[in-house]
């Protein structure tokens, strides 16, 4: 018996074929972009995901957005024929929300806060990290969420990493209280006894002991429940305003998350391509 399958861009029917695209970095040049454009009819590129890392280009201080120049790429992107799959932007923050609100950073294993560098470095459970990302997801949705580019959305990017901020702590340890219930039924299934490890208060409980195999697999499993919150929370943020189907780039095999419980929260499965080219 055939199955039916209903596709995901009827109004689309092409194969998509493309990549990252991130005109933001050169809007000092137009020039460039008029190329782009004639370059991705010459490669049969048909659609791009912008705006991944260009959260600083879209609201370069709070509540300040400058989102002219992302209406123009997608204006240009449907007149030439082009889809794009809108990012969020919350995979790297910007200075100015690091350097304001030092508590969206993360908190390494050994306890030490990072300072604002690279990217995918931001603690899942800050409310002011969730409340900035709240506000940017909407506007860009608002804005842009029935497009006729916009094929859908590209949540964030690579969801990654951990934090062990005491606000993460808080939420591990109520997490642990609701898997087990009470102290005597967490030692047991963690055999805590073992190296006298026995936690007689919940606040004893951290995620740093791999003596404690039990103990490292709850932490991943937290961190894959926190990270699937923290993604549920983008995606209320851009359904308030648009409808259509969400996406996130998954890494293969990747041992720290589970991507099942992702996949369960996403319209479609994507998985990132690193062809080892060299």
């Amino acid at each position: 018996m055939a199955c039916e399958r209903t596709p995901l861009f009827p109004d689309y029917p092409h194969f998509l074929h493309g990549g990252d695209y991130n005109p933001d970095q050169w809007l000092h040049r137009p020039d460039i972009l008029d190329e782009d454009m004639r370059l991705a009819q010459l490669a049969g590129c048909n659609a791009f995901s912008v705006g991944i890392f260009a959260w600083t280009a879209l609201e370069p201080e709070p509540g300040v957005y400058t989102m002219d120049w992302l209406a123009e790429t997608l204006d240009r992107l449907e007149a030439n024929g082009r889809k794009a799959f809108l990012a969020t932007p919350s995979g790297s923050k910007p200075a100015w929300l690091a350097q304001a609100h030092p508590e969206v950073c993360r908190v390494s294993s050994q306890g030490l806060r990072d300072p604002w560098r690279s990217r995918h470095n931001h603690c899942p459970t800050s409310p002011v990290y969730r409340e900035r990302v709240a506000a940017i997801d909407t506007e860009l949705a608002r804005r842009f969420g029935a497009h006729p580019a916009v094929l859908g959305w590209h949540l964030s990017n690579e969801y990654n990493g951990a934090c062990h901020c005491e606000l993460c702590l808080a939420a591990f340890r109520d997490w642990l209280k609701q898997r087990y219930g009470d102290l005597e039924t967490l030692n047991r299934a963690w055999w805590s006894a073992f190296w006298n490890h026995t936690i007689t208060d919940w606040d004893q409980i951290t995620a740093v002991d791999s003596s404690v195999d039990t103990l490292q697999l709850d932490w991943l499993r937290f961190v894959t429940h926190q990270t699937c919150d923290f993604m549920r929370h983008e995606l209320a943020s851009v359904r308030a305003h648009s409808s259509l189907p969400a996406t996130t780039n998954l890494m293969g095999f990747f041992p720290t998350l589970d991507y099942w419980r992702l996949c369960e929260q996403l319209d479609f499965v994507s998985n990132d391509a690193y062809p080892l080219l060299h």
